[in-house]
């Protein structure tokens, strides 16, 4: 199998469990890159973004107040803003990025959205479940989630009681979380539903409540297994399943190493480093450590949020730093790509590939890229004889074909207009 460079596979490694490299970053080697990655320090770029405390929503006015009703939209839209913003500044700040890549991976695994749930303090408490859980076991994350307050809002949880279950979180979690499509039957869902009913969530109260009154504790037929399952039954069940551990592996190897399924080898040794302990820190050392990883084949269009946190890395633009009119220009502009922290278009996530690749949102993203070159210091681009191989160094791009060096050339008398249309080229908008 023909293998990418020792620098192109640096590049990579910070792509698919960071944000992009910083400068610097692509000189060490790739052991030496991967154990900083994934050895846990002191982040003192995480200490400096603390997670916000919006406070409760604001409760719903009577309908026909309608300047109470627009005064509360107004305040829950400022507490979604704080912490999409926060989350941005976040990844941009992370000293050690693994945390945060992975907490956006399961953000879009486990998707959820404000836009249902109206409540951005809920969103960033299971934002910060992701995040604390999310290296560790799947087990607790799983189960976590199962009764997070956010999912049973977004899932229709609290319409979920014995007597008349709701079906919506049952199928989801069992269909895009834990065993694909295909390894469940109508009637594992109904019956799975009945385990989850007794749990609610309201939007300004803190954690979910288990009624035991509205828990239907009959037994349960799911999957072939009678008992009297609860959620954490449940779950445990599901994660038992032969397939849980192939489906976690794939979904991984498919947002971070290619669009195409692993060989059957390959799989195998991702299995048997997930083990027993669900360990999600081994999967993805063992994912890094695969020949395939250095596939020249595996690339991957960057998504959005991916693309903007990692340019603002490479050129030292902090999110939480810009004036307020850049700052909600960030936000206008990944809404314009068609990806918003906190709000996937539905429980399925965001698209992946070339789906971003559309004609509005290039037209985004180089508002964005302008933007952000506006802010950033150049100098080093400035004072270059080779201006193009300069921002290309500063970008993290190992090389540039012939036609994006001419057409870099062609705008590289100005340094800013240099990395504007360096940053919308196919090289750094495709993690190589």
């Amino acid at each position: 199998m023909a293998v990418i460079s020792e620098r192109a596979a640096v590049r990579r490694l910070h792509d698919r469990f960071g944000f992009g490299p910083r400068p610097g970053d692509l000189d060490r080697g790739f052991t030496e890159t991967l154990n900083r990655l994934f050895t846990p320090g002191r982040d003192a770029g995480a200490d400096a973004t603390p997670i916000p405390q919006p406070g409760a929503p604001p409760r719903e006015p009577d309908k026909q107040d309608k300047t109470a009703r627009a005064a509360a939209a107004r305040q829950l839209q400022a507490q979604a803003t704080q912490a999409l913003q926060w989350w941005l500044d976040r990844m941009v700040a992370a000293d050690d990025p693994l945390p945060e890549r992975i907490t956006w991976f399961w953000h879009g695994h486990f998707a959820t959205s404000e836009q249902k749930v109206r409540s951005p303090q809920l969103m960033l408490t299971q934002n910060q479940t992701l995040r604390t859980l999310g290296l560790g076991g799947f087990t607790p994350l799983a189960q976590a989630m199962v009764v997070d307050p956010a999912m049973l809002l977004w899932l229709d949880g609290n319409s979920n009681r014995a007597g008349r279950p709701n079906e919506n979180l049952a199928r989801e979690f069992m269909e895009l979380f834990t065993l694909g499509v295909g390894n469940y039957t109508e009637a594992d869902v109904r019956e799975a539903a009945r385990a989850l009913t007794g749990w609610s969530a309201k939007r300004d109260e803190p954690t979910a409540r288990f009624d035991r009154k509205h828990h239907d504790d009959r037994p349960k037929n799911i999957l072939g297994t009678t008992a009297n399952f609860d959620a954490g039954s449940f779950v445990d069940l599901l994660l038992g399943r032969p397939q849980s551990a192939p489906f976690i592996a794939g979904r991984l190897w498919f947002r971070l190493v290619s669009p195409d399924p692993p060989p059957p080898d390959v799989l195998n040794r991702l299995v048997a480093a997930y083990g027993s302990n669900r360990d999600i820190r081994a999967l993805l050392l063992a994912i890094a450590g695969e020949d395939a990883f250095r596939d020249p084949a595996a690339s991957l269009v960057k998504q959005p949020v991916e693309w903007l946190a990692g340019l603002m890395r490479a050129l030292g633009v902090r999110p939480g730093t810009l004036p307020e009119k850049d700052r909600a220009a960030l936000l206008t502009g990944l809404r314009g790509m068609g990806q918003v922290p906190f709000e996937p278009p539905s429980v399925g996530g965001w698209p992946a590939g070339g789906a971003w690749l559309t004609t509005s949102a290039g037209l985004s993203r180089l508002h964005l890229a302008q933007l952000v070159a506006a802010h950033a210091n150049l100098d080093a681009v400035a004072k270059a004889a080779d201006r193009v191989t300069a921002v290309g160094d500063l970008l993290g791009v190992d090389g540039w074909s012939a036609r994006t060096r001419t057409a870099l050339a062609g705008v590289a008398h100005d340094p800013k207009q240099l990395s504007t249309v360096a940053a919308c080229a196919p090289e750094y908008v495709v993690s190589g």
